[in-house]
């Protein structure tokens, strides 16, 4: 004797209305549907679920035990109804975000928490890696989307430009060039630049190199934090992007680089394969869009 959820949503519908025409105008549906579909769980059942009259309909006392019994499972077929139609909008579900550039300000951050102000149902799993793991994840589909240094490469998948920020150097607090509010790239000639293997230091190693001729640099197995406490105990400077230097470390200090023609910046780019059809990457990317629109000629 199978009863199908969809009937006893159908009767607790009239049960909460005391109508059948209620109800069904509240689902939706025809009142000759919902009737008989009510019938047909009675047939099934073998016992009267309604009184009927000319005033409307009320639970038999059978039918009240039935639908007490049942509640949990109009409950639980209503929130799955309801969740699976979120994700299916990308309101609900889980995006993959891939990064390894600071989180402590700036616009990826900025970004984040416009996201999860529209989108609060959304998990986000957060992955910070070397760029060559954010690729091969995504191309294993492990990942969503990643955010990456650089202009947007011919690379499998699809990319989209996004935002640039300044690229500071950090100074011992006790150097002569500390007091200065802007750092050009030619005072620095003399340095010892300490860098790191892991991203983005590669490619401030080559922006460095483009930079100057003949640069001094180490570079360390190391994390941002660690570069900066190296830094702040007087073993050379070091770059960093804009958005990281919200991160206090002691005894270093920030200031702009500039060239000729003005600050020097380092782009940023999103990925993407192109297969990827979860809904929660399909909104990140128009809030993406949406913020970063592609310049106009």
């Amino acid at each position: 004797m199978a009863i199908e959820l969809r009937h006893l949503r159908y009767a607790v519908a009239a049960a909460h209305y005391g109508s059948f025409r209620r109800a069904a105008e509240a689902l939706g549906i025809k009142q000759s549907s919902l009737s008989r579909r009510i019938r047909q769980m009675e047939d099934r059942l073998g016992v009267s679920v309604f009184e009927r009259s000319s005033s409307g309909v009320r639970l038999t006392t059978a039918g009240n035990e039935i639908l007490r019994t049942s509640q949990h499972l109009v409950d639980g077929l209503e929130h799955m109804v309801a969740s699976a139609k979120a994700a299916g909008r990308g309101e609900a579900g889980q995006l993959s975000f891939g990064f390894y550039t600071s989180l402590s300000a700036g616009n990826l951050r900025a970004s984040l928490m416009e996201h999860a102000r529209r989108f609060p149902e959304v998990e986000i799993r957060m992955v910070e890696a070397a760029r060559a793991n954010l690729f091969a994840s995504l191309r294993h589909g492990q990942l969503d989307i990643a955010i990456i240094t650089g202009e947007p490469a011919a690379r499998e998948g699809e990319a989209m430009a996004l935002w640039s920020e300044r690229i500071m150097v950090a100074l011992p607090e006790s150097h002569p060039l500390a007091t200065n509010e802007i750092v050009y790239w030619t005072d620095l000639r003399s340095e010892t630049f300490l860098l790191s293997h892991r991203d983005p230091g590669p490619e401030l190693r080559d922006i460095l190199l483009v930079k100057l001729a003949s640069p001094k640099f180490v570079c360390q197995d190391a994390s941002r934090e660690s570069i900066m406490g190296l830094v702040g105990a007087g073993f050379g400077v070091s770059l960093i992007c804009e958005a990281g230097i919200c991160a206090s470390h002691a005894g270093v200090v920030y200031r702009e680089l500039q060239d000729g023609t003005g600050p020097s910046r380092i782009s940023f780019a999103a990925y993407w394969r192109s297969d990827n059809d979860n809904p929660a990457l399909m909104n990140f990317r128009k809030l993406l869009e949406e913020r970063y629109p592609v310049p106009t000629s």
